[in-house]
């Protein structure tokens, strides 16, 4: 395994533990905080992190994908996480945290097209595998 596979499955296994405690911060914690309609919205924020978290760790156990390949589907994810779930968090936290909402609503969609990146990044590695 080398260095880069490790970095990535240290950090995927950090994010998913994170991911778990913004979770339950998000089933728990939450409830005193915000209204349904932001806790719906938290939870896909949660949702989607933990999805591309373990899609990242697959990616790092990955041993024909290349390394070039691995740092941008890597890349894509983490910004995904950190703009897309990131700002969904602070807004479903808007009425508790001073977030200036105008500001974070168009932090979202590009998180979204990260996401959307990193997918077409790993879909070209793959289209170089001989079958």
């Amino acid at each position: 395994m080398n260095k880069f596979d490790k970095k990535i499955l240290i950090i995927s296994s950090l994010l998913g533990a994170l991911t778990v405690i913004i979770g339950a911060f998000g089933a728990h914690g939450l409830k005193q905080l915000a209204d349904a309609e932001s806790i719906a919205s938290f939870e896909t924020g949660v949702r989607y992190q933990m999805y591309h978290v373990i899609v990242l760790l697959v990616v790092g156990f990955i041993p024909y994908m290349t390394e070039n390949g691995k740092k941008w589907v890597f890349r894509f994810f983490l910004m995904g996480i950190v703009l897309f779930s990131g700002s969904i968090y602070l807004l479903a936290l808007r009425d508790v945290l001073p977030v200036p909402s105008k500001v974070l609503g168009p932090i979202t969609p590009l998180g979204g097209l990260a996401f959307i990146a990193g997918w077409l990044r790993l879909a070209y590695d793959f289209r170089k595998l001989k079958s």
